[in-house]
């Protein structure tokens, strides 16, 4: 049978809200192990107190492995950080025939200087962002296929990495503090150098605050 110190360190190192939280010293103890203990009770079945929750939390604590901190280098010269507003995103269903609908959309925003437009194949779906003004293109161009989803009034914010600082972990540490500061990503769209989110607009404004915090060369 597991002990309440496996049980609290398994629960501890499933979750990554908790693992950091435990790291930063963010979290009271006491108040989470009485949150834990139903939960705890239930699966080891017997009673469990909480100043022995808290022992084990605390000693889970102390063993976690800290993580040096990272250093997220902006592009020189670039904006560092760029805003578009007034996105509309749609998603269709993959066909045999969105290829051609991706072609025909490029060759008629071709001409269209500042025009947004991005498109993105998955397995099953076909995801197009653009500037609002572009929209009825979009429209056109995939006619006649099965639209899933679309959402308007949407921005953006693109982070502009240095190459060299692209490593294991980058992408994790923007977004671990955005969830961190309870920001709700609608979608994202990586490139070589540059992470895009992509928000709601009552979103955007704590979203630039919280990336305009990460280093800049």
């Amino acid at each position: 049978m597991l002990s309440i110190a496996t049980k609290v360190e398994r629960i501890v190192r499933e979750s990554a809200f908790l693992t950091e939280g435990l790291k930063r010293g963010l979290i009271n103890l006491s108040e989470l192990a009485r949150q834990l203990q139903p939960q705890l009770e239930s699966d080891l079945w017997k009673p469990v107190g909480q100043a022995a929750v808290v022992t084990a939390l605390r000693r889970v604590a102390e063993r976690l492995p800290a993580e040096p901190g990272r250093d997220i280098v902006l592009v020189q010269n670039t904006g560092e950080l760029t805003t578009r507003t007034e996105l509309t995103e749609y998603t269709f269903r993959h066909s045999e025939t969105s290829h051609e609908c991706h072609r025909r959309l490029l060759a008629a925003t071709e001409p269209l200087r500042g025009a947004f437009v991005t498109v993105t194949r998955g397995v099953n779906e076909v995801m197009v962002i653009c500037s609002s003004t572009v929209a009825p293109l979009v429209e056109q161009a995939f006619e006649g296929e099965q639209l899933l989803a679309r959402l308007d009034g949407l921005n953006a914010l693109t982070l502009h990495l240095d190459a060299a600082s692209r490593g294991p972990g980058t992408y994790q540490a923007i977004l671990r503090q955005l969830a961190w500061d309870r920001i709700e990503l609608v979608n994202m769209i990586c490139t070589n150098t540059e992470l895009t989110v992509l928000l709601e607009q009552d979103q955007t404004g704590p979203a630039f605050s919280t990336l305009a915090r990460f280093k800049m060369h």
